[in-house]
């Protein structure tokens, strides 16, 4: 479906795995110079989703949330930087640096993209929804840039 021009895509996830596989779609999409937004309640599946994503650019070994560090930095066959703003306003995040530091051979994801709305622009935003406290997630794909809307119609029509 589209809404002013972007195209937003609804999947269901029955697990872990399923949102893994969904974040590794993102992944092997990644070109470089991406910003991806994840919003969601605490616990929704954020991290689990940035897990599939790294595996998409080919990194290996654990990719843990940085809620306590702000930021990590996995290397594969793009640089990811994974930061987490759930102990920062908007404007402490944009104070800080780490919204402007996007380099053209990154791929940025935002846990708690929520407080970043109307600082940067996302090529994706990702809304992850409890819809079952044991398994079941609902993962809502919104973009306006065209290739990633290429992308979610091609999911979708999976």
């Amino acid at each position: 479906m589209t809404d002013d021009a972007r195209v937003v895509v609804r999947l269901e996830s029955r697990g872990p795995a399923d949102t893994k596989r969904i974040g590794k779609a993102i992944g092997d999409r990644c070109r470089g110079g991406e910003l991806i937004l994840l919003k969601g309640p605490l616990g929704a599946g954020k991290t689990t989703l940035v897990q599939g994503i790294a595996q998409g650019l080919g990194i290996e070994g654990p990719v843990q949330s940085p809620s306590f560090v702000l930021e990590r930095i996995h290397r594969g066959r793009l640089q990811l930087r994974h930061l987490d703003l759930y102990r920062l306003t908007g404007a402490e995040a944009l104070e800080s640096g780490l919204l402007s530091e996007m380099g053209d051979d990154d791929v940025t994801v935002i846990e708690w993209g929520e407080r970043a709305e109307g600082l940067v622009q996302p090529d994706l935003e990702v809304r992850i929804e409890v819809t079952d406290e044991a398994l079941g997630r609902s993962i809502l794909m919104e973009a306006g840039n065209p290739v990633w809307q290429s992308f979610l119609l091609e999911v979708q029509g999976r």
